[in-house]
Formats: C-alpha cells, structure tokens, sequence
C-alpha cells in the first residue's frame, strides 16, 4: 500500500466517502501489492507474532479496517473466529469473495462499517485489531473506545497497529534536504492523504494519547515499536538495493523496538490494551 502524505490540500472535501473511494479503487490490487513487498510482508509477520503472544486458543476476534481480509484468514486458519469490519465497498467485495472462495462461512464473516460506527456490530469478542494505521483516519479516537467498552469481554484484549507523531526514518529525510516532510506528522492539524487520485485526512496519535482515551477501563500490556529505524513498505525496493543495511537495520530494529523512546517512536507502533 502507498499512500501519499501532504501538508495541505486547498479546495477539496476530504469525507468518509473520499477513504471508501480510495481504497475501493486499491482493493483490486491490494493482495497483489501486499505479497509483491517484502518489507510489508516481514512487518506482517511481526505483527502476528505479537498478537499470538495475548490470543487464547479458539478466540472470537473483531477486525477493524480488515482490508481484503488478509490478517482475517491468517487468525481462521490458526483457530480462531473472525468477524471483519471495513469502511470499503471494495474491500468487503474483496473478504466476500474469500468466504466463498476458501468455504470460510463458518469462521470468517464481515460487516460494512467504519470504526466510529461500532454500534452496528453485535456480540462479544475476545479480541479486537487493527493493522496499519487504518484508525489514523480518525481523529477522536474516543468515538471508537466508547463502542470497544461495549463490545469486548471483560478480560479481552485490544491490539492497533497505529501511527505515531514521531517517526525517525522520515525524520532522517532532513538529509535530502525534505524540510517539511521529515516533520509532516508533527503538523498540528490534519495531514493530507492521497491515495488512487482522492483526499482524505490523516492523523497521528501518541502511545500518551491512546492512554488517554482507552482510559480507566482499559491497561496497557505493551506497546513496540514498528519500523523504528528500518525502512517502511513505501521503500520497497530498498532490500534489493541496499541488502546489507537493509539487514544491519532489521538487527538494530530487534533490539531497540521494545525500549523508549523507539517503542513510541516509529513508523506505526503496536499497541496493546487489555480490558479491566
């Protein structure tokens, strides 16, 4: 997935209805995108990697922002239940057609609906995720946690996947002399998004904020750090061009993620909760 972040758009209408056009246009390619970069790919599978360390066996899992259902179908075929939710026509087109496909009626399901509209999901889940900054695109993440109360038992788990403010191989962009990209996530309003010719508006929430809002309901169990120092999916053929700093970097990754400040600052962070 590449999306385009700008400062400042003038004289567009940036809406919900722009993010379900955006990434309806991406869903037809978006698995083909997804295998074709080995960055995103290897992100992946540390994200999986530390949600299996809080999944119980057999969990009834809500997916928030679930794209074409890729995570879905990596969390059925370990056991559990999914049900996935997505602002997208397309990407819910994209899921539908995999129930069908891979006969996943009795453990995969999904739901047309943004994530400050949880109130048209029903039931109780183990656990609630997120990947890859899809609640970026909203900025009162207190219309999400109000529903989340609602619909995780007592004892559930809560794991995003979200963009933080600070990102340190953006802010290393200073050397090419990209001034106000290497600080576009410290804006103090919105950030402007482009992705498959429309405009939305993006936001960056700190590990300070999401305890904030999560709140007194809610306690941390970890927050790590993705992509502190190694480069993003948008750098995709960096592996080819420069494998050997492309691996010193992976290295430095494993041993700072878990510590401050590069457990707060990175490209996304992945972040935790439990329910009290």
């Amino acid at each position: 997935m590449s999306v385009e972040l700008l400062h400042a758009v003038e004289e567009v209408k940036i809406d919900y209805s722009s993010i379900n056009r955006a990434f309806s246009k991406q869903a037809a390619h978006y698995d083909e995108d997804d295998l074709a970069n080995p960055i995103l790919q290897s992100w992946r599978k540390q994200v999986y990697d530390h949600v299996q360390g809080f999944l119980k066996p057999s969990s009834h899992m809500l997916e928030l922002n679930s794209g074409t259902g890729i995570d879905a179908i990596y969390f059925v075929r370990k056991g559990h239940h999914v049900h996935c939710t997505d602002l997208s026509d397309g990407m819910i087109r994209q899921i539908q057609k995999k129930i069908e496909l891979y006969s996943l009626q009795n453990t995969l399901s999904c739901q047309q609906c943004s994530f400050d509209h949880l109130a048209a999901v029903e039931g109780k889940y183990d656990y609630v995720f997120s990947n890859f900054g899809g609640l970026n695109c909203i900025e009162d993440l207190t219309k999400v946690i109000g529903e989340l109360t609602r619909v995780v038992k007592p004892g559930g788990v809560v794991t995003w996947v979200i963009m933080p403010p600070v990102c340190p191989w953006e802010i290393s962009w200073l050397i090419k002399g990209h001034f106000k990209n290497a600080f576009r996530r410290l804006h103090k309003n919105e950030v402007i998004a482009h992705l498959e010719g429309e405009y939305f508006k993006t936001y960056y929430h700190s590990l300070g904020k999401l305890k904030r809002v999560f709140g007194k309901n809610f306690r941390l169990l970890s927050c790590v750090g993705l992509g502190a120092l190694s480069p993003p999916p948008s750098e995709i053929d960096f592996p080819q061009k420069h494998p050997g700093l492309y691996k010193v970097l992976n290295r430095l990754d494993k041993k700072v993620v878990n510590h401050f400040p590069f457990n707060r600052w990175a490209d996304h962070i992945i972040v935790t909760f439990e329910k009290a």
